[in-house]
């Protein structure tokens, strides 16, 4: 790399570093601008019989959408309406009962000044999460979030990017609160995200998984070339070893190749003589991530699965891996 491509090189990062300085000061000090007027919204909202619609224009609008997926995937009913489209028919979403939050940095843009008056005509609540308190919409709202910034990333600051990050995280920070203020649970979170990694994470049991696999098992009295068949055959690297129709133990692979190279092998060796007589296990009702956590924590590949406290079979690490839990 010659010396042009160096400097431009430090300069890239000296302005990714700046503008990422610029956005979390903005953000910190936000916190202090956190007070009751933020907690009456929240309360507003908890009390309501309706939705939560919330708009904008331009890049605002663009943060609305985000705000608007963040509650609906927390227990907060929510709808987004463009601002310019709501004086040309979207209005009728908004219903007799819904809180309206409306997102603008200057509070002041024409679409606002036409919308305001509507919604306060319709008489729903009006939340203004804007960054100018002497504005038209903050002068005509019921509640004001302040999310005023200092000034743009943008070296022009023009181009809205500390001004968005602001409402982005105060529109977090309203999800969160709402999130917590209703008690809303792992259990409620995973409805709203069946699809995906993230909703087998959530839901997916270990019930769900090792009934596909088989359940390789020999006895106690087993030989060792039964155990190699058993383990060979199953596919799973494993064998479970059952005493008096109970899991005594578990041979692995590994197991058996650390048995030879430790030269304790003969021809009248049992299971019962190199099994692990203390595998990890997992009944089949725990959730497969915490069986990957239990995997993960012991650096093991296979873990065993109990019903009832028996022996019912295994969950293969790949078999996570399959279904996207990993």
């Amino acid at each position: 790399m010659d010396k042009k491509d160096l400097q431009q090189e430090s300069a890239i990062i000296k302005t990714a570093i700046e503008t990422l300085q610029i956005e979390a000061d903005a953000i910190s000090k936000s916190i202090d601008k956190v007070n009751t007027s933020f907690s009456q919204c929240v309360e507003l909202i908890l009390n309501s019989k309706g939705r939560v619609v919330i708009t904008g224009i331009g890049k605002s609008a663009i943060i609305a959408q985000k705000i608007v997926a963040t509650l609906n995937s927390t227990g907060t009913p929510s709808v987004f309406m463009h601002a310019a489209d709501a004086i040309h028919g979207d209005l009728g979403i908004i219903q007799t009962d819904d809180v309206v939050i409306c997102i603008s940095k200057s509070g002041n843009t024409p679409e606002i000044r036409v919308l305001v008056p509507l919604l306060k005509k319709g008489g729903n609540k009006l939340i203004a999460l804007v960054g100018d308190l002497t504005s038209y919409l903050a002068t005509h709202s019921d509640y004001i979030i302040d999310c005023t910034v200092d000034k743009e990333a943008c070296p022009h600051n023009l181009a809205p990017t500390t001004s968005t990050t602001v409402q982005l995280a105060l529109g977090d920070a309203l999800a969160v609160s709402l999130l917590k203020c209703r008690n809303f649970t792992a259990t409620d979170f995973a409805k709203f995200h069946p699809g995906g990694a993230l909703g087998k994470k959530l839901y997916l049991k270990v019930k769900d998984i090792y009934p596909l696999n088989a359940a390789p098992q020999v006895q106690f009295n087993s030989t060792i070339k039964d155990v190699i068949i058993e383990i060979t055959q199953k596919r799973l690297g494993a064998t479970a070893v059952i005493k008096d129709n109970k899991l005594a133990g578990l041979i692995t692979d590994g197991d058996i190749r650390r048995m030879l190279e430790a030269g304790k092998y003969r021809e009248n060796l049992t299971a019962g003589e190199i099994m692990n007589a203390s595998p990890r296990t997992i009944d089949e009702e725990e959730m497969a991530v915490d069986a990957l956590s239990i995997m993960r924590e012991n650096k093991i590949s296979q873990i065993v699965i109990t019903k009832n406290n028996t022996y019912a079979g295994m969950v293969h690490i790949h078999d996570l891996n399959r279904e996207g839990i990993i």
